[in-house]
C-alpha cells in the first residue's frame, strides 16, 4: 500500500478520504482528468465496470470476479451491478471479488459500489415454474401484492424494495451500499397513471431514506433507459426537477437522492444532445439539469454492448484519433461535460486491461467533442 491506512476506522461505505487515496494510488500512472470529483466530495475514476451480460454459469462467474479484482487494481473503483443480472450471480461475483481485493490491501473506503432493484429476479437460475416461484418466495410472504407489479416484471413497493437490499448485501458481503438505484422505473409508467407513479416514486424514496439512516446505502438514485431521454410529451418521460421534488417530500431538503444513471453513447447522445428537461422554468439538457440540481450522473452502456466497436463515420474518427473504436466510444461518453463516470461491462480481464489503456490518454478537450456535434449529431 501507498499509504498506511491500518490506523484509521473502517468505513462500511465509501469516503472522501478513502476515494481520495484510491486516486492517489495511481497519481504516476493517469492523464489529469481521469478521476472525478462529486458534489459530496466522493473520487471516482472516470471509466467504472459494469457487470450486466454474460450467461449464468460459472465460467462467466468467474470472468467477473476476476476482472473486477482486475480493474479495482488497475484504478477503477466504480463497480455496479444489479440483482437481476444474471439472476443474482453477477452481484455475487463482485461479493467474491471484494473479498479478495480487502484481503489485498484495498479497503472498503475507496470504492463507490452500485447495485438496483426493482425487477422480478430468480435466484441463481430461471425455475422451471417462475409464478410458482415468485408466489412462494413473495406473494405467499406478504412481500408484494399482484397489485404491486407493472408490466408482469416490476415492483418499487417498499416491502419488496427492503428485500431486495437485504439480499443485495448479503450477495454482495457488504454491510452498506454506496448507491442504490431503482432500476427502470420508467417501466410502470406504460400501465399506471402519472398520479399512480408519483405515489409509488415517493413511497420508494422514504423507504430508500429509511435505509440510508439505518447505514445500510450511503446515498440513492434512479437507474433509467428511456425515462431521461425521452421527449416531455413520451409516456415514460422523468422530468429530473419533479423527481427531485418528489425526493424532498420523502426526506425534506437533506434528502439522499443523489445520483441517475442513464445512457451515453455515440448511439445515444441525448443526455447532452436533447433540451428535454426544465429546472425553474429554463429548459436544457439533462446534464445541465443535473448540474443545477446537485444531481451525479453516471452513464451507462458506453459501448452499446459491442455494437459501437464496428465502423465509425471518418468525422468521428478524425475527431477523437485514438487507437480503436473502442477507445474512440469510451472517450466519448467520459469526456461528456456533466458525467461523472462512464460504465462499461467487463466480463474479462482482457476487457480490464484494453480499457484501462484510456488512464493515459487525456480526455477529449471542448473543441474535440463539439466537433462531433458540428456534423449535425453522432453515429
Amino acid at each position: 500500500m501507498s499509504e498506511d491506512s491500518s490506523s484509521k476506522p473502517q468505513s462500511t461505505c465509501a469516503t472522501a478520504e478513502g476515494t481520495a487515496l484510491y486516486a492517489r494510488r495511481f497519481k504516476d500512472r493517469v492523464a489529469s482528468g481521469y478521476f472525478h470529483e462529486t458534489p459530496k466530495g466522493l473520487t471516482l475514476s472516470s471509466v467504472g465496470i459494469g457487470t450486466y451480460l454474460g450467461e449464468p454459469d460459472a465460467l462467466t462467474d468467474s470472468g467477473y470476479a476476476d476482472a473486477v479484482v482486475a480493474a479495482i487494481g488497475g484504478g477503477i473503483n466504480v463497480i455496479d451491478t444489479a440483482i437481476n443480472y444474471r439472476f443474482q450471480r453477477s452481484e455475487r461475483s463482485v461479493g467474491d471479488a471484494l473479498k479478495r481485493v480487502f484481503t489485498g490491501g484495498f479497503t472498503r473506503d475507496e470504492l463507490v459500489i452500485a447495485t438496483k432493484a426493482g425487477f422480478l429476479t430468480p435466484d441463481t437460475e430461471m425455475p422451471a415454474d417462475p409464478n410458482e416461484y415468485f408466489s412462494r418466495e413473495y406473494l405467499e410472504r406478504g412481500i408484494f401484492a399482484p397489485e404491486d407489479i407493472a408490466a408482469g416484471c416490476h415492483c418499487m413497493s417498499p416491502a419488496y424494495l427492503a428485500n431486495q437490499l437485504e439480499r443485495s448485501l448479503r450477495n454482495l458481503n457488504l454491510k452498506c451500499l454506496d448507491i442504490f438505484y431503482l432500476h427502470n422505473p420508467e417501466t410502470q409508467l406504460g400501465e399506471i397513471s402519472r398520479e399512480q407513479f408519483d405515489a409509488r416514486i415517493i413511497s420508494a424514496f422514504q423507504f430508500l431514506e429509511s435505509a440510508v439512516h439505518e447505514g445500510k446505502a450511503a446515498a440513492y438514485g434512479l437507474a433509467t433507459w428511456n425515462g431521461f431521454r425521452a421527449s416531455e410529451h413520451a409516456k415514460e418521460y422523468l422530468s429530473l426537477e419533479a423527481m427531485v421534488n418528489l425526493a424532498r417530500q420523502a426526506g425534506g431538503e437533506g434528502h439522499h437522492f443523489k445520483f441517475v444513471q442513464l445512457p451515453l453513447n455515440l448511439a445515444m447522445p441525448e443526455a447532452f444532445s436533447q433540451r428535454n428537461q426544465t429546472v425553474q422554468g429554463k429548459q436544457g439538457s439533462m446534464v445541465q439539469a443535473a448540474r443545477s440540481l446537485g444531481i451525479t450522473l453516471i452513464s451507462s452502456a458506453a459501448l452499446l454492448q459491442g455494437q459501437l466497436l464496428r465502423n465509425l463515420p471518418t468525422y468521428i474518427v478524425d475527431a477523437l484519433g485514438l487507437e480503436s473504436n473502442l477507445q474512440r466510444a469510451l472517450q466519448f461518453a467520459r469526456s461528456t461535460p456533466g458525467i461523472t463516470t462512464a460504465l462499461v461491462g467487463m466480463s474479462r480481464v482482457k476487457h480490464v486491461q484494453e480499457n484501462l489503456k484510456m488512464m493515459s490518454v487525456d480526455p477529449a478537450t471542448q473543441e474535440q467533442y463539439l466537433k462531433i456535434f458540428g456534423h449535425g449529431g453522432t453515429h
